[in-house]
């Protein structure tokens, strides 16, 4: 009886644990976003999951491409990136249906971008 009851107690754990992690994230994006000016982008983006937490994440949007690296936290998901010779960051927060909503910004440039990722 105990074994049962240990068993079931560890799949009710699992079972709480998955859900805490929500919707899968590696896979292909639809991009849509705005620059710090205000003008509209669109795109593609791809996140490679690497870890349980970490990934890497490559966007093209337009003439620009940019990587880095990703980690998730619940339901928050960051982004370091490269653009060139600059560094950027965005932080997403994940939706229910998998769509990734964010604020960015390049290093020492005042102001931020909006970006939303839609699963493909």
């Amino acid at each position: 009886m105990l074994r049962i009851l240990a068993a079931m107690a560890a799949l009710s754990m699992m079972t709480v644990a998955a859900m805490a992690e929500g919707p899968a994230l590696g896979g292909h994006y639809t991009v849509q976003g705005t620059n710090l000016n205000g003008s509209p982008y669109s795109g593609e983006a791809d996140i490679t999951v690497t870890t349980e937490t970490t990934c890497r994440i490559e966007w093209k949007t337009g003439d620009t491409s940019s990587a880095g690296i990703c980690m998730r936290n619940d339901d928050a998901f960051s982004a370091s990136y490269t653009m060139g010779d600059k560094i950027g960051l965005v932080i997403y927060k994940i939706m229910s249906d998998g769509t990734l909503n964010g604020l960015w910004t390049v290093a020492d440039t005042p102001g931020n971008g909006t970006e939303v990722l839609t699963p493909k």
